[in-house]
């Protein structure tokens, strides 16, 4: 695993291994290339002495045997002799030696009894019946092992008195034995220290290449990290300065850009809050003629009374959607602050289902409660309140008049709220879009609790305040779910929600045509790799779905 990890991760290691790789095949390749040619240059050298060092021995054996008739009595002295003086280091037949060598004669026993001296046995039967079939004139050549040495044996004819002379001469080839692996010695040894010497010289070539690249990785990291006056140092003319300096402007220009994003959002966060104060006041004037209209309604018109009817109801949306509007904006802004408290996270969630039951009661809707008592934790009330509130109301409204069940669980790290419906559910890429803001579902669904389109933001920016997780799930057909998991303690760290989100089919891990969206806490979603985001959720949860990957990065303006 370190290796795959250096492998993937160094681009020094990867091209100095692979010169290595195709060094040590072209080292091979010429190892044994020269190897093969010194070998063969050896062999036709000693092949070359050999033959012209027989020839003269020949010359020398025939003029002492020509009057000898190799059947008479007292021939096999004669041949003996004849074999001490050829191998005589003295004698004229050592002129131009080959090197040391050892002589054998032989009549054959092809035309009657054998005649022979010195060491016949050496010389194979295949080779003395070469020799017997050619000519006077002819030479044959041959290697072999004697007592583990290879040898070159020249053997060839002599004309005598009686019955031709098989004459061999058997050259010992272990001094170019020793030469051949002298050679071999010095390739390997020549061949390991080109290939240090390859690998230190791709090291320092590649080092020369992959250092501005690092620099340039840390300073782009650092610039993507907030400090947008990181720029890279501009050296020479060459390819890595252009890039260098192509990199300054882009940052340059991103920086500006930025800066400018910048300016115009702080400038919409504050239009949008002066929008919102100065909204209020209008807006109490024309809440105070609405309330006085709407007391008298029943001395007016009933078209009258049916428009002052819907002036109230559109104004209490109106003052809703100004307190979501300064609510976002202080979001934005970070200054939105967290009053935690000790509480019971069950009373807190039977509050938000309480304030909802007459929306539940008009859509018909029951609303099934599992809130075992006890599961205290630090939290703003307030903000879990509205959370739970929202996603009731949510769940009322997509339902379809099923019941909605609110269940509350807890461990020793966290605490999780899930609520379910059983009604439309969610369409496949909705789930990337469930917690944007003034996103809906349906346009053309009716809405029983009147929402402003950015309860789930608020909601979804509440649960990261506090630390913790709001994450949705969805089938057609089957219903959604959104599950709230907060820390037992302000600053807690969780790794796993104490509830499964979703059915047990989707818990199990079969969520093919259902969507998830992971909510993380503020701060660890930005930092983490899609692997080890799912570090952090339940054993039970089944892979990342594509609807997820588009949204595994929660920080963001949702």
């Amino acid at each position: 695993m370190l290796i795959a990890a250096a492998w993937r991760r160094s681009l020094q290691l990867r091209v100095v291994t692979s010169t290595l790789a195709l060094s040590s095949a072209v080292v091979l390749v010429l190892g044994l290339v020269l190897q093969s040619e010194i070998a063969e240059r050896l062999l036709q050298s000693k092949l070359d002495a050999a033959i012209s060092q027989s020839d003269a021995n020949r010359q020398v054996l025939e003029g002492q045997l020509a009057s000898v008739d190799p059947d008479r009595e007292g021939v096999q002295e004669i041949l003996d002799t004849a074999l001490e003086r050829l191998t005589d280091t003295t004698g004229p037949g050592r002129a131009g030696t080959a090197g040391e060598f050892s002589a054998a004669l032989t009549t054959g026993s092809a035309n009657g009894p054998e005649v022979s001296a010195g060491d016949v046995g050496q010389i194979t039967a295949r080779q003395q019946d070469i020799t017997a079939r050619g000519s006077l004139d002819s030479l044959n050549r041959q290697y072999t092992t004697v007592d583990g040495v290879p040898n070159l044996v020249i053997g060839q004819k002599i004309a005598t008195a009686g019955r031709e002379l098989q004459f061999y001469l058997l050259f010992p080839l272990n001094g170019e034995q020793l030469t051949l692996g002298l050679v071999q010695s010095t390739l390997i040894v020549g061949g390991l220290v080109l290939l240090v010497l390859l690998a230190a010289i791709a090291s320092l070539v590649t080092r020369q290449v992959v250092r501005p690249i690092r620099h340039a990785a840390d300073v782009a990291e650092r610039f993507a990290g907030g400090h947008l006056d990181e720029r890279m140092a501009v050296r020479g003319e060459d390819e890595v300065a252009r890039l260098a300096e192509s990199y300054n402007e882009m940052a340059g220009s991103l920086a500006a850009q930025i800066a400018q994003l910048e300016e115009f959002g702080a400038l919409q966060r504050r239009f949008t809050s002066d929008v919102s104060h100065e909204l209020r006041t209008p807006l109490t004037t024309v809440r105070m003629a609405a309330d006085v209209l709407y007391a008298s309604r029943d001395e007016l018109l009933p078209a009258l009374r049916r428009s002052s009817e819907l002036l109230v109801t559109e104004l209490d949306r109106f003052e809703e959607l100004l307190a979501d509007l300064l609510e976002i904006s202080r979001l934005d802004a970070g200054v939105a602050e967290l009053g935690a408290e000790r509480v019971d996270l069950s009373a807190v969630v039977r509050r938000a289902t309480d304030a909802v039951r007459g929306i539940a009661a008009d859509a018909g809707t029951d609303l099934v409660l599992d809130l075992p008592a006890g599961e205290l934790i630090e939290a703003d009330p307030r903000r879990v309140e509205r959370i739970v509130r929202n996603l009731v109301a949510n769940a009322i409204d997509h339902g379809e008049g099923r019941p909605v069940e609110v269940t509350v669980a807890g461990d020793d790290a966290a605490v999780a709220v899930v609520v379910r419906d059983h009604g439309v559910g969610l369409r496949p890429g909705e789930a990337d879009l469930v917690f944007n803001r003034f996103w809906r579902a349906e346009e053309s669904r009716a809405r029983r609790s009147g929402g402003t389109g950015l309860g789930l933001s608020i909601s979804i920016e509440d649960a990261r305040l506090h630390g913790g997780w709001l994450q949705a799930w969805g089938e057609p057909g089957n219903g959604s779910a959104f599950r709230l998991t907060l820390p037992r303690e302000v600053g807690g760290h969780i790794s796993a929600s104490p509830l499964p989100l979703g059915p047990p089919a989707a818990a199990a891990g079969d969520r093919r045509n259902g969507s998830s969206v992971p909510t993380p806490p503020q701060g660890i979603g930005r930092d983490l790799r899609e692997e080890d985001l799912w570090r952090l959720r339940p054993e039970e949860h089944a892979p990342m779905q594509p609807a997820e990957r588009a949204i595994i990065d929660p920080g963001g303006d949702r």
